[in-house]
């Protein structure tokens, strides 16, 4: 004997049958929305749903006059901060060596050396002699010092003679420059062993014991 139950082809069935009440309603809703919207239905709808529209004036909020706040207290900025410098040390290339010509340069010639100079002097051979004292001043009681400066030539002769020290009185320098021009003979300077004219120093006493 064969069982011919088959519950899987049921239950399909039933699947099918729901699936197309529902498309049916489905269908049926859109159809009323239709005509709803074609009869102002929806119109209506859509008043009841806003509702009476209300307008109200909403009164404006006085702001009070506040006083400004403080302004912030005023910070001293703090000084700077000393950063010390790092020391840095720079090495200076090394100097590359040059050749430059090299030029002999000759040293000057030492100075000359300075010039031998011996003054006149008295000649042995012809003495210097004393001047006549003169009367008036004999007379007087003049006696005195007179210092002669005698410019003697390269003859040794007395070529000026001129007071460099007076003896105080006039009569014995005169007496002393007479004698000196006319009778003196002197050896005359040198210069490096040559005969030059040069001045000489020479003092003539006048005292009337020795005259």
């Amino acid at each position: 004997m064969q069982n011919n139950y088959k519950p899987s082809s049921s239950k399909a069935d039933e699947k099918n049958s729901s699936r197309t009440v529902g498309f049916v309603l489905v269908v049926a809703l859109h159809v009323g929305a239709f005509y709803a919207l074609q009869s102002g239905l929806a119109k209506t709808l859509m008043d009841a749903m806003n509702g009476p529209l209300e307008a109200s004036l909403i009164e404006e909020i006085a702001i009070e006059d506040t006083a400004p706040p403080p302004p912030p207290p005023e910070f001293e900025a703090p000084p700077p901060a000393f950063i010390p410098m790092p020391d840095i040390s720079v090495e200076a290339p090394a100097p590359q060596a040059t050749i430059s010509k090299v030029t002999a340069v000759k040293k000057p010639p030492p100075p000359p050396p300075p010039p031998k100079v011996v003054p006149p002097r008295s000649n042995p051979r012809r003495p210097i002699t004393q001047p006549a004292y003169p009367t008036m001043s004999r007379r007087l009681g003049e006696e005195g010092v007179v210092t002669l400066l005698l410019t003697v030539d390269e003859n040794g002769r007395v070529s000026e003679a001129q007071v460099s020290e007076s003896s105080g009185f006039e009569r014995l320098d005169e007496a002393a420059i007479k004698e000196a021009l006319r009778r003196w003979r002197l050896i005359p300077g040198t210069i490096n062993g040559k005969a030059s004219s040069m001045q000489f120093r020479f003092a003539v006493r006048f005292r009337i014991e020795d005259a």
